[in-house]
């Protein structure tokens, strides 16, 4: 599974060009940035993926770095973030 993250100190963000990308596939995100409640499945939304996949360094808004990690399928996993500096953990839980 393919997962976006910011990878810098800033923020999860989106330029002009990524947005008009995403707005072409039906994709509507307003001011570069993701919404909170878009965060959760837009992360791994295939045309997100293609589009930071796509247009590389120019997909990040000014203050972003946006990659595309890779996770192996079926792990349950969550992002937490450090001044918008992102990690994707893997959320193993027993009881």
């Amino acid at each position: 599974m393919k997962v976006v993250i910011n990878t810098c100190f800033g923020g999860f963000g989106l330029s002009a060009e990524a947005e008009q990308l995403l707005a072409d596939a039906g994709i509507k995100i307003e001011g570069g940035a993701v919404m909170a409640d878009l965060i959760g499945d837009f992360r791994v939304h295939p045309v997100l993926v293609s589009t930071v996949e796509t247009l590389g360094e120019k997909a990040s808004a000014e203050y972003a770095q946006l990659k595309v990690v890779e996770i192996p399928d079926g792990v349950d996993w969550y992002i937490t973030e450090w001044d918008g500096n992102e990690t994707i953990h893997e959320g193993r839980t027993w009881r």
